[in-house]
């Protein structure tokens, strides 16, 4: 994790949010932000200002980083608390109506270049199982029932 950006108490409920996630989870963090201009939705303009955030605090937090080679490796929308509200119903009646609220968290990371390593030629211990009875299979001998003819 390189950087990270936390909202919270946003009037938006998590299901709204949980959204775009797929769309850019994954994906390098300017290429995300240019999906999320093209979607239209409101979550995909809190998700612009998040990630705007999540690479500000990777500039102040490593100096010299460069941004191009940052990606989405974690985005998650909890809920938060609901405002309770109530509307005037039939009979006298009031029924509730519920404002979600949800804390929005996004984690950028580095993509990695690394060259591929061989995996080192180890020989695999075969797996010792103790056989039992319960294990085997015994086949057991069926006595046939004796037939007498008068």
């Amino acid at each position: 994790m390189v950087s990270k950006a936390i909202l919270r108490y946003t009037r938006l409920s998590p299901r709204k949010f949980r959204l775009i996630i797929p769309l850019i989870k994954g994906k390098r963090a300017e290429e995300a932000i240019a999906i999320l201009t093209a979607v239209k939705k409101k979550a995909s303009g809190i998700g612009i200002d998040l990630l705007k955030s999540a690479i500000a605090n990777a500039k102040v937090k490593n100096q010299g980083i460069d941004t191009s080679a940052l990606y989405i490796s974690k985005m998650i929308a909890d809920p938060g608390p609901m405002l309770k509200r109530f509307r005037a119903a039939s009979m006298g009646r009031a029924s509730m109506i519920h404002k979600h609220t949800s804390h929005l968290t996004v984690e950028l990371d580095m993509i990695k270049t690394e060259t591929p390593v061989a995996p080192e030629n180890k020989a695999k211990k075969p797996f010792n199982i103790k056989k039992t009875q319960a294990h085997t299979s015994v086949k057991k001998e069926v006595k046939k029932p004796k037939i007498h003819k008068k």
